[in-house]
């Protein structure tokens, strides 16, 4: 077995243009005087890193991982997810994903797919130069619009999707492999990977290639109703990253897991702070702690009541008490005794 690595914190969601949040060294601050542990980085922000350049420079990274580092805290991983979602997107889509990328790409879908990919190649580098072995991103979707399909899915539609994909991120996922570093999906609605059969359906289209692997969230499983505990059991071998984020799901007369189109605090499924939804996440450390996952339990802070800074504060210590030390003894081992062939024969009665 193996501890589970934490506190740490996405920062993603706590960008702003106000300090501390504005800066590396304000959020490692701020991250530090919280309790955490750990900062997963945003490769988008270009105010926390330059990814171009941290691909090309070894230097660079030294410096930035310097910079982190003398804040008593460390690099968990780099998230690529808005560039990942531009590797594959579906047409009804372009208007409302060109906001991911830089003014020049908009309005040309091939440009900014190309301008995405580079991006995640020099995120594969860069993860190497900072001495970081898994990455976390988002797949894209080409298949989304038609998870609940009317008119009716033509035959061979799914194969030919799931094929497409993996044609656009075999190459990526070979520039990871060069680097050492796996590529962890977040398995998510609205991504094509956002149950344990898209991701399969992935990984045979990609003939098993060894390095996609899970970004494993309980709160995209809630909201699905997928049984997330029973999924540790399935994909234990594949999830070297892990989003602490709560969530709950509470279906009316009126509305379910579709949502009604309501604002996310009118919905049914809704993303909640550490510990006011209804994930188990106490069965999923021991589960992730049995298999031996080696993962850091980075928070998520997605709420639509609680505010972010309150979400911050409470979010290092909920994730502290959560996290097993695992055991190297066994708790019978007081009454073990030496291997004797000649016991253990006698009482076989052999």
């Amino acid at each position: 077995m193996k501890s589970i690595k934490g506190p740490a914190v996405f920062l993603a969601q706590f960008m702003d243009t106000k300090p501390p949040y504005n800066s590396l060294d304000g959020l490692c601050k701020w991250a530090a005087d919280l309790g955490y542990k750990g900062v997963q980085i945003p490769t988008w922000e270009t105010s926390l890193i330059d990814i171009t350049k941290a691909g090309e420079s070894k230097t660079y990274c030294d410096e930035l991982k310097g910079k982190v580092e003398s804040y008593g805290l460390e690099i968990t991983e780099l998230s690529s997810h808005l560039q990942g979602q531009l590797v594959a997107v579906h047409p009804a889509y372009d208007i409302m994903f060109d906001n991911f990328a830089p003014k020049e790409y908009h309005n040309n879908p091939k440009e900014r797919t190309k301008w995405a990919v580079e991006q995640l190649k020099s995120a594969a580098k860069a993860s190497n130069n900072l001495g970081l072995d898994v990455h976390g991103t988002f797949s894209g979707s080409l298949l989304w619009h038609t998870a609940h399909p009317w008119p009716q899915r033509p035959q061979g539609l799914v194969e030919k999707g799931f094929e497409e994909l993996a044609k656009r991120w075999t190459p990526i996922l070979n520039a990871f492999d060069e680097q050492g570093v796996d590529i962890c999906y977040e398995i998510h609605p609205g991504e094509d990977l956002h149950d344990g059969v898209t991701f399969e359906r992935f990984l045979n289209a990609t003939n098993n290639h060894k390095r996609v692997n899970i970004l494993y969230d309980p709160s995209h499983f809630i909201l699905q109703q997928l049984d997330y505990i029973q999924y540790i059991d399935h994909y234990y071998d594949f999830i070297k990253m892990f989003h602490v984020k709560d969530a709950e799901f509470n279906a009316t007369g009126k509305k379910g897991t579709f949502g009604g189109y309501e604002d996310w605090i009118d919905r049914a499924g809704r993303y909640r702070s550490l510990g006011d939804g209804q994930v188990d996440f106490k069965t999923i450390f021991s589960k992730l702690t049995q298999y031996g996952c080696d993962v850091w339990a980075v928070m998520e802070w997605e709420c639509c009541i609680k505010s972010p800074e309150q979400g911050a504060k409470e979010g290092a210590p909920f994730i502290e008490s959560q996290i097993i030390q695992a055991t190297e003894k066994k708790f019978d081992d007081f009454a073990g005794t030496e291997i004797d062939e000649k016991k253990l024969k006698k009482i076989l009665g052999i």
